[in-house]
């Protein structure tokens, strides 16, 4: 901690540091950055970018005390070398007390829209997972669906190349990383599960912290901008999880995954809107389940549809956006084997609220959550959050 302290102090002290601008900050899909975008685009003369954010969110269940906490902040600093070569990482602060590198990679630009990037970055799937800053989204919860099924903050190391092509309105990138970690040793020749039906792959991100590395996977994603306001995705995520050396021999140590993403972003005038659709396909769940005695699925699916508007005038600085979110997820979607469908885990939200931007890179958001799932009965507690982001 003391270093990392050291650190910060040092980069805010040298004198040829830049900021990246408050005003790049905007809700139309066409033009929106996210903080890696920002601050290799935004040195304005300075050998070195800095920038953060932010969230201080409270959430309370029907019936249960409330909950408030700094889920995290996080610093953001870039470094150009010269005009070709830059470097990005991001810094996070979790709940005060964990630390995380959540981005940390050289940037090298090979020609006009073309990138050759490699270090630990984004996986590109979806829409939150790239664009994840407070003030990027409504509601003060990130998607549900993008923390269970994507999911969200998914990071690896790896290599590729990203980039534009004006002539045809389109944006790829295209990446080998390693893959997430499904098993470990029990320490007695067997395995032990990292992977569960609850949470899907979400236990499984390696994060750079040592990673084990078995096989590549390849991720990759394209962009259609071409039409005024709106910009469209499609992702795709292919491989197999990582297993150490002593037991990636064993039935079960490793499975397979294919995962697809189509997403949308809308913007005219004072509304806007967003969708999203996931599904991943896994393959030699059922060995997997066995050797480890947990319930991973055998394919994962969810959706959202958004809309919102903003009710004051377009002319203001100001923007209070009124908004409701409709998504359904299912880490369940199909089961291999003898496995036999939890219907909890097959997951239904309703997320109606208010995002109000008081200032270029300040929003304070409210929002009540509808919350069920396919048991009977009213098994899922309906949420109340409130929730302060900054970004800068």
């Amino acid at each position: 901690m003391k270093k990392i302290t050291s650190i910060i102090a040092i980069c805010f002290a040298l004198n040829a540091i830049g900021q990246t601008a408050k005003d790049s900050i905007t809700l139309d899909p066409q033009k929106q950055l996210n903080s890696a975008q920002r601050i290799l685009s935004g040195n304005y003369g300075s050998a070195v970018t800095v920038g953060a954010y932010g969230e201080i969110l409270y959430n309370q269940e029907e019936g249960n005390n409330g909950e408030i906490d700094i889920q995290r902040l996080v610093l953001l600093l870039g470094y150009r070398f010269n005009d070709k070569a830059q470097f990005f990482t991001e810094i996070e602060f979790e709940h005060v007390e964990e630390v995380f590198v959540e981005q940390a990679f050289v940037n090298y630009s090979v020609a006009n829209n073309t990138n050759v990037r490699g270090g630990l970055m984004l996986i590109p799937m979806g829409i939150v997972n790239e664009y994840h800053e407070p003030t990027t989204f409504n509601g003060v919860e990130r998607p549900a669906m993008d923390a269970a099924i994507v999911p969200t903050t998914w990071r690896e190391i790896g290599v590729g190349v990203s980039g534009k092509i004006n002539s045809a309105s389109l944006g790829y990138q295209v990446y080998v990383f390693n893959g997430f970690k499904s098993t470990s040793s029990d320490g007695s020749g067997g395995l032990t599960g990292v992977l569960r039906g609850k949470d899907g792959l979400r236990k499984g991100r390696q994060k750079g912290i040592k990673s084990t590395v078995d096989s590549p996977t390849f991720s990759t994603k394209l962009e259609y901008y071409g039409l005024p306001g709106l910009r469209l995705g499609l992702s795709g995520y292919f491989g197999k999880t990582q297993a150490e050396d002593d037991i990636e021999h064993l039935d079960g140590a490793n499975i397979g995954i294919s995962m697809v993403g189509l997403d949308a972003r809308y913007a005219y005038q004072r509304f806007t809107a967003r969708g999203q659709f996931i599904h991943a396909s896994l393959s030699d769940t059922e060995k997997y389940n066995t050797a480890t005695a947990k319930d991973l699925g055998s394919a994962m699916q969810g959706f959202y549809v958004e809309g919102a508007y903003n009710l004051l005038p377009i002319a203001n600085e100001q923007k209070l956006f009124v908004f409701t979110r409709y998504e359904q997820y299912d880490t369940h979607n199909k089961t291999a084997g003898t496995l036999v469908r939890n219907d909890a885990y097959n997951r239904t939200d309703i997320t109606s609220g208010l995002s109000y931007h008081i200032a270029p890179g300040v929003v304070l958001k409210a929002d009540y959550q509808f919350r069920d799932d396919a048991r009977r009965g009213d098994s899922v507690d309906n949420r109340l959050n409130f929730g302060i982001g900054v970004w800068f």
